[in-house]
């Protein structure tokens, strides 16, 4: 059996199936169905552990281990036992050091700290020297075709640090983790015989299984999806201590199946964490003395916790007015601001954020909510992707021009100073210069403060790639970004002019890059705001003068702007509670 079909059939019955995979990618499996001979170096000294591994293997698991994995998650122990096939010296760490690269969204970023407190609590050890590293794990990205082709050419940087492990070393392995795993799998093991561990964007609880398969020399490999995979229980590690701020996961995968969009394929369909497990995770981020926390999701709005039975009911989601889903109504569950409301009052201190959400998901509830807690941002991403509704149409968004801009006022209208940012896509099948030309005045209409900007590019697996034809020239799709990047520039620019003269408050993050004796910050729009390091008086504290730390609060009053960051003279230090008399 070809090993892809071990994949698709281990997806039917289940996570043990997928050890027949593991099996293929012997040195054998890979001469008898690839046609390639076993690697060289290593092979007379494994001889002996992959013969003990695969009696071990051979024996299987008993029918009382499917038993205990069949248990609900609150009943499971703490601790699981190995599987029969490994020793628990095996799946130990043993101390080796591993460096792990993060590419791609921030929903990466809190991959890579649940990746890394899998494995820290497995026994190994976080290194930031590439040099001194056992282990080398890239988590990755497959949004587009140059996401890709960057992880493709740091492998083959890698390849040479692999060749010239000393034969005295622990060998050298590296893994390629989350949505580009997910979405080539086997074609990264047969072109790159150097990458020694798959695993998935669901898959990262059986890293230390996977490592200690590498370890026998065998290429290892989990690209299971699930659908109840939300790593509730795995408490995140800090990848930067002296961090200001944390990304927190609220919800896994995608129902809304854009047709432009791979993520679904990726990530999965849509599972929300338990409320409860939120709130200890944002409690203890508090406890750390992070300031701000920003709620994570591929479609974080669409939030929908049905773990307590008694939530369950028929009550069916509140859209945007004027928005669609491409699936049948959801009912019954938490929502999105049940969340909102109680973790904005875990610490009236802490901001708090959430990206990224579809504009199909704002009900009044939200805005409302929004609009009335003092820690929840008043900053709203909004990708629109087209301002042509016929476009619109062809991406599968739910909404048309004219409902995402009454939305626009409607958000407004809500939350006065609010600050919109956005997504937009350059060149997507069958635009138009009308259609382009129909994104171009969106954009001076609605005159966001950030835009985050794109050439379309077209991902396997999509509803555009097995209906719509990629017919915009690729030269005409970087002409129209440039010229959408250009008219953004000028809007953000006139849109941050207003807060010229203004004073806003700043959670300070550190020093600006560019100048040693300016300090960093970000406002209440996510814009970046840079202001000098001097003496400021500290208002909880009359009469005492500080320089402001990472973590604080600071007012600022803007005295000049460009399109992405704000400039000001630091007035004082403060608290979020007390700014709100001069804000």
């Amino acid at each position: 059996m070809h090993p892809l079909q071990c994949v698709l059939q281990a997806q039917r019955r289940g996570p043990w199936a997928s050890v027949s995979w593991l099996l293929l990618r012997t040195c054998r499996a890979q001469s008898s169905v690839h046609g390639t001979t076993c690697p060289g170096p290593e092979r007379q000294q494994e001889n002996g552990v992959r013969k003990d591994f695969s009696s071990r293997l051979a024996a299987g698991p008993t029918f009382q281990h499917f038993l205990r994995s069949a248990l609900d998650p609150q009943e499971k122990p703490d601790v699981e036992d190995p599987p029969p096939y490994l020793t628990v010296d095996e799946l130990s760490g043993r101390q080796r050091k591993v460096y792990l690269e993060t590419y791609g969204c921030q929903m990466n970023v809190n991959d890579t700290e649940i990746a890394w407190s899998v494995l820290q609590k497995s026994g190994y050890l976080r290194t930031r020297n590439l040099q001194e590293a056992d282990v080398i794990l890239l988590v990755t990205c497959s949004i587009r075709e140059k996401a890709e082709q960057t992880i493709w050419n740091r492998l083959h940087q890698l390849k040479a640090l692999k060749t010239k492990r000393l034969r005295s070393q622990v060998p050298l392995r590296i893994g390629i983790l989350g949505c580009m795993a997910e979405r080539l799998k086997e074609e990264i093991l047969n072109r790159e015989k150097m990458v020694d561990i798959l695993a998935g964007p669901d898959a990262y609880r059986d890293l230390p299984r996977l490592l200690a398969v590498a370890e026998s020399g065998q290429q290892a490999a989990n690209v299971l999806l699930s659908l109840d995979e939300t790593y509730a229980d795995v408490m995140p590690v800090q990848t930067s201590p002296s961090a200001t701020s944390a990304f927190v996961s609220i919800m896994r995968g995608c129902d809304n199946m854009c047709s432009y969009c791979i993520v679904p394929f990726t990530r999965g369909r849509e599972r929300s964490r338990p409320v409860a497990s939120i709130l200890e995770e944002v409690r203890k981020l508090s406890e750390q003395g992070l300031k701000e926390v920003t709620l994570l999701g591929q479609n974080v709005n669409s939030f929908r916790d049905s773990s307590e039975v008694q939530f369950n009911n028929a009550v069916s989601t509140n859209l945007s007015r004027g928005f669609s889903t491409n699936y049948k109504p959801k009912q019954g569950g938490l929502r999105f601001a049940h969340l909102l409301d109680h973790v904005s009052r875990v610490n009236p201190e802490m901001r708090i954020r959430f990206t990224s959400p579809h504009p199909k998901d704002f009900p009044d509830e939200v805005l409302q909510l929004i609009h009335e807690r003092d820690n929840i941002c008043k900053q709203i991403h909004l990708p629109a992707q087209s301002g042509s509704s016929r476009v619109l149409e062809a991406m599968r968004r739910g909404y048309s021009r004219e409902a995402y801009v009454e939305l626009v006022h409607h958000i407004r209208e809500s939350i006065p100073g609010v600050s919109l940012s956005s997504d937009f896509i350059a060149g997507f099948c069958g635009e138009t210069e009308e259609d382009h030309l129909q994104t171009v005045s969106l954009l001076r209409e609605v005159q966001y403060n950030m835009g985050f900007l794109f050439a379309y590019s077209m991902r396997q697996k999509t509803r555009a790639y097995h209906r719509l034809k990629d017919d915009v020239p690729e030269e005409v799709k970087l002409r129209r970004l440039e010229e959408l990047i250009t008219v953004f520039r000028e809007e953000a620019t006139k849109a941050n002019m207003a807060s010229v003269g203004c004073t806003q408050l700043v959670l300070v993050e550190g020093h600006s890059k560019r100048s040693a004796t300016d300090l960093s910050g970000r406002n209440d729009g996510n814009l970046k705001v840079i202001f000098p390091n001097v003496e400021i008086e500290d208002v909880s504290n009359s009469g005492v003068r500080v320089r402001a730390q990472p973590g604080d609060y600071v007012l600022v009053k803007i005295t000049s702007t460009s399109s992405q960051t704000l400039k000001g003279h630091v007035l004082c230090r403060t608290t979020l509670k007390d700014s709100s008399a001069y804000c």
